[in-house]
């Protein structure tokens, strides 16, 4: 049986505020994860995993950096007619930005006219989970509905916090819920309920009609889950995929199901600390389902003066001189001078620690300067003062290039 034809658009635009300063000058896609890759990397090494390799991803707010990333990393073979493409908001419309997620995609119609495909697939571009997606769109071809939501479970008590989805015994969705004060459980788990992960796959001809009709809507707000899949509901055309049912070779128990979304800094942080232990939360290290992205060309990590680091992500071109490292994840080309102490923190490219230094807690951008002796993630106090930010969970942030001093 011929596999249909499928286009992957992967939603890019977003402006990551709540990620600042990491996202001062950078689409919140292109931020740093994990040592050596970008956010993005998640999902399009999802998809090209999927063998789902003609991929567009719409890009709007400061994407200089993630259109570089993609255009110099994410290169497969024409020849079989694949592609990864950033596609920049074009105004195709007329003189006005992307309104919303729905919005961007009816901005962007011309991409599905073009490749001309049966099903679409609509994934975001900054969750960390690995998923084999192919799964999901053979559900959604068996179902022939015009919409499929994947979805986690999670706890019903901590359900208002996600836009939640209520449906019966045999997946269809009978409601999509904001956010709401008492959510629905489960029919197999009264005490779970579903969250939408942001990730759809459309029947294309209902996707065109659903965005037609949305355009149309002056009352919209044009986005995805709060408008575009409430249209399917009412219609009884939309299904829930449960995350849970998806099996990626070489998954572990610990993260056979693992997804996470890191919008904020505590989410951020958390995520990198799910990496480094002795059976992390999220294995990076799984060589059947691996995550790709472009390694820079930098000699392996040195140790040095009897530089130590425990349960770490330590990046290519990275030298330990004398320093301690401690449940932390160092990015290509960091350097750690003699006597620092480096715990529970973030540390991205050619950043530099110097001797005597305290970093805690603590994400550094590219190129911050800890000068000797400094402390950064000790006294909240003294680093709001200095102008950093210090989030909820108490992580702070040091920004891009900044020089922190005794």
């Amino acid at each position: 049986m011929a596999r249909p034809k499928v286009l992957s658009i992967v939603l890019a635009g977003g402006e990551g505020k709540r990620l600042m300063p990491l996202t001062m000058d950078r689409a919140k896609p292109a931020v740093p994860f994990g040592g050596t890759y970008r956010l993005i990397d998640f999902v399009l090494s999802n998809l090209a995993n999927s063998n789902l390799r003609q991929i567009a991803v719409l890009t709007q707010y400061k994407s200089h950096s993630l259109d570089r990333h993609i255009s110099l990393t994410w290169r497969m073979s024409t020849m079989l007619g694949n592609y990864v493409t950033p596609v920049p908001a074009q105004q195709r419309l007329g003189p006005r930005w992307y309104q919303g997620s729905a919005d961007a995609i009816h901005q962007s119609m011309n991409l599905v006219n073009d490749e001309g495909p049966e099903y679409v697939v609509v994934f975001g571009a900054d969750n960390i989970y690995r998923m084999d997606i192919d799964q999901m769109l053979q559900q959604h071809i068996a179902s022939g509905l015009g919409c499929t939501v994947a979805a986690i479970r999670v706890p019903r008590s901590e359900a208002h916090a996600f836009g939640i989805i209520d449906s019966d015994a045999e997946q269809r969705i009978a409601q999509f819920l904001e956010k709401p004060a008492d959510p629905p459980g489960l029919p197999d788990a009264p005490e779970e309920s579903f969250a939408s992960m942001g990730n759809y796959i459309f029947t294309t001809s209902a996707l065109k009609e659903a965005l037609s009709e949305d355009a149309a809507n002056p009352s919209s707000r044009h986005d995805m889950g709060g408008d575009l899949i409430p249209w399917f509901v009412d219609r009884g055309q939309a299904q829930v995929y449960d995350f849970r049912d998806n099996m990626v070779p070489g998954s572990t128990e610990e993260d056979r199901d693992y997804w996470r979304d890191v919008g904020t800094i505590d989410a951020f942080h958390h995520a990198h600390m799910d990496l480094v232990s002795v059976k992390p939360a999220f294995n990076l290290y799984n060589a059947d389902w691996p995550i790709w992205t472009y390694v820079p060309q930098q000699p392996g990590a040195k140790f040095v003066l009897r530089g130590n680091a425990e349960e770490s992500i330590v990046s290519p071109g990275c030298i330990i001189s004398g320093g301690d490292v401690d449940s932390s994840v160092l990015s290509p080309n960091v350097r750690v001078d003699k006597w620092a102490n480096v715990e529970h923190s973030v540390v991205m490219e050619r950043a530099r620690i110097g001797r005597n230094a305290v970093v805690r807690n603590a994400i550094l951008d590219k190129g911050a300067i800890i000068d000797d002796g400094a402390e950064v993630g000790v006294s909240h106090e003294h680093d709001r003062a200095r102008g950093f930010t210090v989030s909820d969970g108490g992580i702070t942030v040091v920004g891009k290039n900044v020089r922190v001093t005794v």
